[in-house]
């Protein structure tokens, strides 16, 4: 039998389905995803407007709108109509990214996915240089034998940075004497961002291989940093019928110190915010962990900045927005750390590879950023056990 080809509209149903959204639940026009989407802070942009097109099968393939939503999943919590936005927004870039070829107006987009499927990482590094962050640290290679797998992420892997928080991540481990080990050069990318941008088939396969490379290593309990890894391997690898334990590391953390694993003695006299990332937030729920242990750190005087737990401002990154380029001017993480500096904060503590990177790359050009300092939740924690 002949196939017929599907329509831009029919796509973008069909990717709906295929991310157990309802295709049938379409809009009320009443606009309340446009009055908290926080692009609406910095321009104008209307979520309202691209979910009427896609109603109606028309998808904005010379507009930059679609590639500005970073997927914070803050219009799907407001929505009383319950519209899977993200779900549509996702299935409408597949549209523009057929058999993964990513629009010419995207320069940086297509390269870092050229790197994802050519070596696993996005920015084209040696896969046999992906365990360095890890040398002298005492950290193993993973085996059947071993009880948890530290999956890092390609960030903290390969960006100077962010290694400081794999480190600082190994060391809390071994203090509380957790078996664990790492993939080393057989870590590849969980292609999160790689969906969300458009890539289906690309991100279907670096979950196909990393389920594969996970079954044949026995690995039965994984622990994350990023909350991007965390959500793939929790909610979206579970497509492919398999069910590993997955945990984020300020869970496991705070676990370890409600044990008496980890002692934390000494003092960080310090004003403190945390910042929600939307990946560990509002998409999964996790809120408490990360604070509570903050509050057990002595002399740390936690302090909450405006937009906190399930109204946590985007830092701008999610949704594959990453691997794009954001004007200055226009970027949520200059209204984040404003926010920060105006609670009193002398840190900005937050548990995203994503938010550190912009977070940190904002302080630099923000009048007052010099008196602020961005760390890992496990940067502060290892400072004082």
């Amino acid at each position: 039998m002949e196939t017929v080809p599907l329509t831009p509209f029919k796509v973008v149903v069909e990717g709906i389905k295929e991310a157990g959204g309802d295709a049938d639940k379409f809009c009320y026009q009443c606009g309340k995803c446009d009055t908290v989407c926080p692009w609406n802070r910095v321009r104008n942009f209307s979520v309202r407007r691209i979910i009427h097109q896609a109603k109606f099968g028309v998808v904005p393939f010379e507009s930059e709108d679609l590639w500005l939503c970073t997927t914070c999943r803050n219009c799907v919590q407001r929505c009383p109509r319950g519209v899977e936005i993200i779900d549509v927004m996702r299935a409408m870039r597949r549209v523009l990214v057929p058999d993964g070829v990513v629009p010419t107006s995207i320069p940086n987009l297509r390269g870092f996915m050229t790197s994802i499927a050519s070596v696993g990482n996005p920015w084209g590094q040696e896969p046999n240089e992906r365990a360095n962050w890890a040398k002298d640290l005492g950290v193993k290679e993973f085996d059947e034998h071993t009880e948890v797998l530290y999956f890092p992420c390609c960030y903290l892997a390969y960006d100077p940075r962010l290694k400081k928080v794999a480190q600082a991540t190994a060391k809390l481990l071994n203090k509380a004497g957790v078996d664990f080990g790492i993939l080393g050069s057989r870590e590849m990318c969980c292609g999160e961002s790689v969906r969300q941008a458009g890539n289906e088939q690309l991100f279907r396969r670096l979950a196909k291989e990393n389920i594969k490379t996970f079954v044949d290593m026995g690995v039965k309990k994984i622990l994350t940093s990023s909350p991007h890894c965390y959500n793939a391997f929790k909610n979206e690898y579970s497509e492919f019928k398999v069910n590993f334990e997955v945990v984020h590391i300020t869970q496991y953390l705070f676990q370890m110190i409600g044990e008496g694993k980890l002692k934390l003695t000494k003092e960080y006299a310090k004003q403190v915010t945390y910042h929600d990332p939307c990946y560990l937030g509002r998409h999964n729920g996790i809120f408490d962990q990360p604070r509570e242990a903050l509050k057990k750190i002595p002399g740390l005087e936690l302090r909450e900045m405006a937009d906190a737990r399930q109204d946590s401002l985007c830092c701008g990154m999610g949704g594959g927005r990453i691997w794009m380029e954001t004007a200055r001017e226009e970027r949520f993480s200059n209204l984040r750390l404003e926010q920060a500096i105006g609670v009193g904060a002398e840190v900005l503590t937050t548990a995203c590879p994503y938010c550190i990177t912009q977070f940190e790359d904002t302080r630099l050009t923000l009048k007052d950023g010099e008196g602020i300092q961005i760390k890992d939740i496990t940067e502060i924690l290892q400072e004082v056990v």
